[in-house]
């Protein structure tokens, strides 16, 4: 089924059974697989596969340039993205997500990934099989996020991080370095979830811990 309205460029493959809804537009040279469900208003650039039984909502956009930019003497010279972006089989991405194209090799997105609703992958990334990325998380160009790992909402994850297999990050945490497989980090800069907590509970101590720091200071004065 191609609903009204929708635009379908040159040389487009689109597998049987899928389903794409009024006002999408899909460029030339798209690849789509079987049994896929794309929703109105979906933007899909040139250079993107997707696999079969795959979920797109609307308004999100799919191999959009990536950013990319080079200083120079008259401000800042773009680089082309022309890497494409790869969906694989049993993905479900939300509404108004953001994957953009790769700058010489794709963007992937494993089997079996489900994103929530307004999430950026920026260039080169590449998602391992069955993550989970909540709502809201953003994350910078050439990370790689290994298979089952899961991201809490408003999560950001610094440009060329690697999470290992089963790495948990809770919502709100900023991660700037690597972390090994299976390891569940907290926070910003985002830790080690028990050595996070630990230093939180002793955060909101502060305003008593200096308190009686002027106590000793006085005393040792006298």
């Amino acid at each position: 089924y191609i609903g009204a309205y929708t635009w379908i460029g040159d040389a487009v493959e689109i597998g049987d059974r899928t389903v794409v809804y009024p006002f999408v537009y899909i460029a030339g040279g798209a690849k789509i697989g079987a049994n896929t469900v794309i929703y109105p208003g979906v933007v899909i650039y040139p250079r993107v596969t997707i696999g079969s039984n795959v979920v797109i909502h609307s308004g999100t956009i799919i191999g959009s340039p990536g950013f990319g930019y080079v200083r120079c003497e008259d401000g800042w010279l773009h680089i082309p993205q022309v890497g494409g972006v790869v969906i694989e089989d049993d993905v479900h991405i939300g509404a108004n997500v953001t994957i953009d194209s790769g700058t010489l090799r794709p963007t992937r997105i494993g089997k079996g990934v489900k994103i929530d609703n307004l999430v950026q992958i920026a260039h080169n990334v590449k998602i391992g099989e069955n993550t989970v990325i909540a709502a809201q998380t953003g994350i910078a160009g050439s990370s790689e996020l290994g298979n089952w790992v899961v991201l809490g909402g408003q999560v950001g994850i610094t440009d060329h991080v690697k999470l290992g297999d089963g790495v948990m990050v809770a919502a709100q945490s900023g991660v700037t370095k690597s972390a090994p497989p299976h390891t569940k980090l907290f926070g910003y800069p985002a830790r080690e979830y028990n050595k996070a907590r630990r230093t939180y509970a002793i955060l909101f101590e502060l305003p008593q811990i200096a308190r009686k720091v002027k106590e000793l200071e006085k005393r040792l004065k006298e």
